[in-house]
């Protein structure tokens, strides 16, 4: 079985995905295709980092991951394909798998050269959809592209340990489903830092200084029901690593969220200070 996921920001009222996938198909029919998320931001290569690496340990080694945010080729953004813990990444060379790179050194990473082997009037996902067909079934990467040592880093949203080593400066990179905000704070950078010390995370409400192994452990006396706790914000590491700041139960529809009720957005700053 060969997999192939798809992350875009192209939604679904549109007729991109169902296009993409058909050319998938007509290029390698026995190919499982799994979407990953069509939602992401338009361009937003920060989010498309976040949510394909909170996703792609949950699929077999040999996945083959197209990304389709940004993936316009022209002077600043060639495009890559990136071996990386036995997946593939296929993306523009715009930033987007630099979060993958902070954690584990690539395995192999090409620039792909057969843009002149298709035809005249042939789309940048066209050349994505070769790609992953051709490593989906067996392909080598040097048959597609030039190795490279290095891609694109993300500079202007990284977690910074300050001088001292007294706090974490981080930022708001994803904002999900139930309002809940993801800092780009790993739970490895916070251990580092804290070394056990006290500490707080600076928010424009009332600080958390705390970090709960889970939302339920916000309920901490047996004389209250959980749900008594609705409503409380709480910060936790979650299942991908990052620090999540969250209201408990929260519907952002009807009471609000972190993201609305403590007027966390995209890029705002998040501060851990320790003592």
């Amino acid at each position: 079985m060969s997999i192939i996921t798809l992350t875009t920001d192209y939604g679904l009222k549109d007729h991109f995905v169902g296009a993409l996938k058909g050319k998938i198909l007509s290029e390698y029919s026995e190919s499982t295709i799994i979407d990953i998320s069509h939602y992401i931001d338009p361009f937003n290569t920060v989010e498309a980092s976040y949510i394909i690496g909170a996703a792609y340990s949950s699929f077999p080694k040999g996945t083959v991951h197209l990304i389709g945010v940004d993936l316009e080729l022209n002077k600043e953004n060639q495009h890559i394909v990136m071996q990386w813990n036995d997946h593939y990444f296929i993306a523009a060379d715009n930033g987007i798998l630099s979060m993958l790179t902070q954690k584990i050194v690539p395995q192999k990473i090409v620039t792909i050269n057969i843009h002149d082997r298709l035809p005249s009037d042939a789309t940048d996902l066209d050349v994505f959809v070769k790609v992953a067909c051709h490593i989906a079934k067996g392909g080598l990467l040097n048959v597609i592209g030039k190795e490279i040592k290095s891609i694109k880093q993300v500079t202007d949203l990284q977690a910074v340990t300050a001088n001292d080593g007294n706090s974490i400066k981080g930022y708001v990179i994803y904002i999900d489903h139930f309002g809940n905000v993801v800092t780009n704070i790993s739970k490895k950078q916070f251990l580092e830092v804290a070394k056990g010390r006290p500490y707080e995370i600076v928010l424009k409400t009332k600080n958390i200084k705390t970090i709960l192994p889970n939302y339920s452990a916000i309920a901490t006396s047996d004389k209250y029901e959980i749900k008594n706790y609705e409503g409380e914000k709480l910060a936790i590491f979650n299942e991908a690593g990052f620090l999540e700041i969250a209201i408990f139960r929260s519907n952002p529809s009807k009471v609000g969220s972190a993201n609305s009720l403590l007027g966390l957005n995209y890029r705002d700053v998040i501060n851990i200070v320790f003592s």
